[in-house]
């Protein structure tokens, strides 16, 4: 990117994350120091829908982690909604994360005691919101993913696809800037794969911005666009199958 280029982006808005030079490094000084992530640039834009693809090892858990403010870089520049968040304290990191990243795991992630309406009150929960405000949400969010008839179910009592649209309904919870979607698909069959990315696609048409890590090409391809991630280097760009 050119001076000319970098000052322009930086004057947009419509820059959800920029990603300049990250590089992450683990047992720094010892004789077994490992640089997982060599210099990554990246830019997500409001309302994208962008995979990052690779293969085990490719990097894609690290990265995800450094975007999803679980972890800092060794260096490089990392802004989130034009803030630069790699150097805040872990109070402020946690802060923005709980109300600006919706996450979305491959295990889901849901508290085992709690009901499915209870599940995705837990993030408004710590963002201060009501409890009528949130429980009204809540209900609203599980009806959006066409869990309407589960609302009072605990996850043992929930297939995998259902967990999954109840963690989709925790992520939109505080109406995140970013949802981020760690594998969102991996421990599912492939017609239930096929019913959550359409729920994706749902959220993106209504103009959410999501970044979906995974290392399955036939997810990646359910994406606007596509970064592939190898031996921590984006080494290519491409455009996927859904236009969105």
């Amino acid at each position: 990117m050119s001076n000319e280029e970098a000052t322009e982006s930086a004057a947009d808005d419509s820059v959800v994350i920029r990603l300049e030079n990250i590089v992450k490094k683990y047992y720094i000084g010892s004789e077994n120091e490992l640089e997982v992530l060599h210099g990554v640039s990246l830019e997500i834009r409001e309302g994208e829908m962008t995979s990052i693809v690779g293969e085990s090892g490719s990097g894609k858990s690290t990265l995800m982690n450094i975007i999803g403010l679980l972890d800092k870089p060794t260096s490089g520049n990392y802004s989130l909604l034009g803030t630069n968040v790699e150097t805040m304290r872990d109070h402020a990191r946690s802060k923005i994360r709980g109300r600006r990243i919706g996450f979305v795991f491959q295990n889901y992630n849901l508290i085992p005691r709690m009901s499915a309406l209870d599940n995705v009150e837990v993030p408004m929960m710590y963002a201060h919101v009501p409890p009528a405000q949130r429980r009204d949400r809540a209900e609203h969010l599980l009806e959006m993913v066409g869990m309407a008839d589960r609302m009072t179910h605990r996850p043992d009592e929930l297939s995998g696809g259902q967990k999954q649209r109840v963690a989709i309904a925790r992520a939109m919870a505080n109406d995140p800037a970013l949802i981020l979607c760690d594998e969102p698909t991996g421990a599912l069959d492939r017609e239930t794969s096929e019913e959550v990315i359409q729920i994706f696609h749902n959220l993106h048409e209504q103009g959410k911005t999501l970044l979906v890590i995974t290392h399955s090409e036939h997810v990646a391809e359910e994406t606007s666009r596509i970064l592939t991630l190898m031996d921590g280097r984006i080494t290519g760009e491409r455009s996927g199958a859904y236009a969105g």
